[in-house]
């Protein structure tokens, strides 16, 4: 088994973090894994992106040409990397960013309201767990709990009060992408 995604978005919006701690959980979890971070010089409001490649056993190259799966955060994210997942594969879009369907209808997609429902969760920068979640309830890669973990080991100690909230963000975005019927797309 080989999984590649790739999570793209605006610097500031956890794309980096996302993929960080899905590597993270993975390696936690015995797998072989690549993580490789891309961005551009702006600290925030540039692109961001990554990928992050999951396996059972050793992984050739680091590079992605067609993933199996891909969280766009953004429009532009969307239009670069919608053509490129594989048929058959995953695209959770942001919607909240996102003033265009997904045109796909041989991949499994998920149009979901991330900015809105981490505002609702109380912190507008849940949205990259948001759409980790919602990642995870259309192609479980790992179990949440999993992931869960990950965050749990890796967050520095100052950020551990936030625990209860990045949990919340990721069930609520498997929640809702579990609702979203597969292969087709909302």
């Amino acid at each position: 088994m080989q999984t590649e995604i790739i999570i793209s978005g605006f610097g500031g919006q956890g794309a980096l973090f996302a993929g960080q701690l899905l590597a993270y959980a993975a390696m936690d979890s015995g797998f072989e894994v690549t993580w490789i971070p891309s961005y551009g010089p702006e600290m925030r409001g540039g692109t961001a992106n990554c990928t992050v490649i999951i396996a059972d056993e050793e992984i050739g190259a680091p590079t992605v040409l067609n993933p199996r799966a891909v969280l766009a955060l953004n429009l532009p994210s969307l239009d670069k990397y919608e053509p490129l997942v594989i048929s058959g594969g995953v695209l959770v879009a942001n919607a909240s960013l996102i003033n265009r369907p997904i045109t796909r209808t041989d991949i499994s997609a998920v149009m979901i309201p991330a900015n809105e429902i981490a505002e609702e969760i109380g912190d507008k920068r849940l949205l990259n767990m948001v759409m980790l979640g919602a990642l995870l309830g259309k192609l479980p890669v790992l179990p949440v709990e999993v992931i869960e973990k990950a965050l749990q080991a890796h967050i520095p100690e100052r950020h551990k009060r936030l625990l209860p909230s990045n949990y919340a963000a990721l069930r609520r975005g498997m929640e809702f992408a579990a609702q979203v019927p597969s292969p087709i797309h909302s």
